[in-house]
């Protein structure tokens, strides 16, 4: 009898957490097309083929939508640097291709969703409180994967803001991207600055 029980249970749980994942996977899209003021859960619900009634069981408002969203975000843009790191080059033109990997990353569609959020966190309490610890796991993570993806020893001075320069200049080029395709500028700065980063951790 347990058994049974259990196993008619399974897909029904299979079938939840796909439903969820369509509606936080719309929920990114819609960030990225029409900005925070422009996703609404109904929108939301269209998108991701959920019923309206569905989608407010699980999500009752826009901001447990997007809160949800964040944290699935969060998820997503570690996910997709961990699998770019394992698919990085050795020999001379690593740095230039940790570089181009980070530029990738913070001019890609997951990266916009993101900016949306804080631009909309800016003056939203509740969402500020779910948008920030999160995005300073993010921001950990991203600091971390890059020492190692480099092979920086942040034990000698100087080391460590050079990194942070380095995120901070690859995370300047991802907003410049927002307004227009900006990447033969990005490739030409991030060429430049591989060759800083050589010559600066190599002493």
């Amino acid at each position: 009898m347990v058994s049974v029980t259990t196993t008619a249970r399974v897909p029904q749980e299979e079938r939840t957490r796909a439903m969820r994942l369509r509606l936080l996977e719309a929920t990114v899209e819609c960030l990225v097309e029409r900005g925070y003021s422009g996703t609404s859960t109904t929108l939301v619900s269209e998108r991701a083929g959920v019923s309206r009634g569905a989608q407010l069981h699980h999500f009752p408002t826009k901001n447990d939508l997007v809160v949800a969203a964040v944290e699935h975000l969060t998820e997503l843009r570690g996910a997709e640097l961990s699998a770019a790191v394992a698919k990085l080059p050795h020999g001379r033109r690593r740095t230039r291709a940790v570089l181009g990997m980070l530029g990738d990353h913070f001019s890609s569609p997951v990266f916009t969703a993101a900016l949306e959020l804080w631009v909309a966190a800016r003056t939203d309490a509740v969402l500020l409180a779910a948008v920030e610890p999160l995005e300073q796991r993010v921001g950990r993570e991203v600091h971390r994967l890059t020492v190692a993806a480099l092979g920086a020893d942040e034990s000698q001075p100087g080391v460590r803001e050079l990194v942070q320069a380095t995120l901070d200049l690859v995370r300047g080029l991802g907003l410049a991207n927002t307004f227009s395709d900006d990447a033969a500028r990005r490739r030409r700065i991030l060429d430049h600055w591989a060759d800083v980063l050589d010559r600066e951790l190599a002493r």
